[in-house]
């Protein structure tokens, strides 16, 4: 089944691949199928980002499309950064990822309660109209300062819970079996399967 992902992030579309690898999903980046433009993110929670994301793709290409949209949020901060997560710093979506984290962590100096969660909202639009939608998280905390060279984002800075190590550090192996996205897509895999009728 050929797919594509509506995003041109590539360490997305990487995640994506290994994890859906069993699927037999081909799937791409929307730059690859052509759709040279830019999803405006208007939606006020990351199920509405990630449908609009998708349908523009699906409308555009008439192939099946998938989105994510996902974010960091933390107790502290009232649920910030949120669906601002990729465009928190200042900078917007032009910050480095190094930029944002060391904003998020200012924003938490002296701040005690460290609680947070990965957020991913899973949407995939099928030609036809079908919609499959599926949201997963990851709890932990907000380091003090930031560890590890792996991952992406907010990975080197975010604690998962039962873990000693912060995202960054544990590995793609590990990421891609605890991660929010990871847990979205367990529930995605299921809801496909059942949706093709190879749900065993």
């Amino acid at each position: 089944m050929k797919m594509i992902l509506a995003s041109n992030n590539a360490k997305k579309l990487r995640e994506l691949k290994a994890i859906l690898s069993d699927m037999g999903i081909e799937l791409c980046s929307q730059r690859e199928a052509g759709c040279n433009f830019e999803v405006e993110e208007t939606g006020t929670t990351f199920a509405e980002n990630a449908y609009l994301k998708a349908a523009a793709v699906v409308e555009a290409t008439g192939v099946a499309a998938i989105a994510d949209d996902s974010g960091l949020m933390v107790d502290a901060l009232n649920g910030e950064p949120g669906v601002y997560s990729a465009r928190y710093a200042p900078g917007g979506h032009d910050a480095s990822d190094k930029e944002k984290y060391e904003y998020l962590l200012k924003k938490l100096e002296g701040v005690e309660n460290r609680r947070a969660k990965f957020v991913s909202s899973i949407c995939c639009i099928f030609p036809n109209g079908d919609i499959i939608r599926c949201e997963g998280e990851c709890t932990g905390k907000i380091l003090l300062s930031p560890r590890g060279e792996g991952g992406f984002g907010y990975d080197p800075v975010f604690m998962p819970a039962g873990y000693d190590k912060s995202m960054a550090e544990l590995g793609t192996e590990v990421k891609n079996e605890i991660s929010h996205r990871a847990n979205a897509l367990k529930i995605f895999k299921k809801k496909l399967r059942e949706y093709n009728g190879t749900d065993k």
